[in-house]
């Protein structure tokens, strides 16, 4: 029996990377988490009563939104005292972390001279942050 080949190394942006997605996806969960206790134990109020829910999950969504004064677009952000709003922060940090985890490994890149892969990077967190803006959303 031989021994296996060893592994070849690791390049330092994978590295650096990996760390930071590992940090964004637990930090991500650890929100999702105290946001939803937060919600479901009363320590922060409800946008929408919990009585109310059943019989406005029934309505389609642009009536919900009026009967409940829900914003669309970003506008959750200035709910975040009130709990159902309060673990979005969570689902936030993860759909950011890709775009964190590039711009961490920018400067490897800068620092190699390997300007193409960190242009990439760069456009890569610009499409990101495009999406995330709501700019090219229709129909809302």
């Amino acid at each position: 029996m031989t021994a296996p080949a060893p592994l070849p190394p690791v390049a330092d942006e994978q590295l650096r990377y990996a760390r930071w997605l590992d940090w964004g996806a637990k930090a991500g969960f650890a929100a999702l988490v105290v946001g939803f206790l937060a919600y479901a134990t009363g320590l922060l109020p409800a946008q929408v009563p919990f009585e109310r829910l059943p019989e406005l999950l029934t309505l389609p969504l642009d009536r919900y939104l009026a009967a409940t004064g829900t914003p669309t677009g970003w506008g959750w952000t200035a709910l975040l005292a009130r709990g159902e709003f309060a673990s979005l922060v969570g689902i936030a940090l993860l759909a950011g972390c890709s775009a964190l985890c590039l711009l961490a490994i920018v400067p490897l890149y800068l620092r190699r001279r390997d300007t193409v892969y960190a242009v990439v990077c760069i456009l890569e967190i610009a499409v990101l942050a495009l999406a995330a803006s709501g700019v090219l959303t229709s129909g809302h």
